[in-house]
Order: structure tokens, then C-alpha cells, then sequence
């Protein structure tokens, strides 16, 4: 005998990077100057993962420090958990 059936839900997933990048830039001045602006640069990020099932529109998101195999396992642990 085959054990019950569950439902299930087709979803897609996709994660993106969110954050800033500091820079030195050049600044307006007048001629003939070419002040350059010191900045120190600051790379920030962080990863935002979300699944979504088109059939119910059901989404289930999770805000991760990175992108990496052991986020992505947490990420599907939390769906599979839903």
C-alpha cells in the first residue's frame, strides 16, 4: 500500500542583493579645480530569498546574511516547514 498522498505546490524561487557601495568620486567646483571626495568604501549587502506558487499566489520569504548552500538549505527548511 502507497502512503498518503499529500498536496502539492509548483513554486519558483529567486534571490536578489540588496545594499550600498561607497565610492571616491569627483565633486562640482569651480574651474580649474578637480576637488576629489575621500570616502572610505563600505560594501553592505543583504539577500533577500522568496518562493512563490503562482497557482494560490502563496509567498514565503526569508531575509539571509548571504548567499551559500547552508542559506539556501535554511531557506528551504523554512518553506518546506510552511
Amino acid at each position: 500500500m502507497f502512503p498518503t498522498v499529500r498536496p502539492q505546490r509548483v513554486m519558483y524561487q529567486d534571490e536578489a542583493r540588496f545594499g550600498r557601495i561607497s565610492d571616491t568620486r569627483y565633486c562640482w567646483a569651480k574651474k580649474p579645480l578637480r576637488p576629489e571626495v575621500k570616502a572610505m568604501l563600505i560594501y553592505q549587502y543583504t539577500y533577500a530569498y522568496a518562493a512563490v506558487s503562482p497557482q494560490d499566489g502563496r509567498m514565503d520569504s526569508l531575509v539571509l546574511p548571504e548567499v551559500s548552500s547552508k542559506c539556501m538549505q535554511i531557506f528551504l527548511n523554512e518553506v518546506a516547514q510552511q
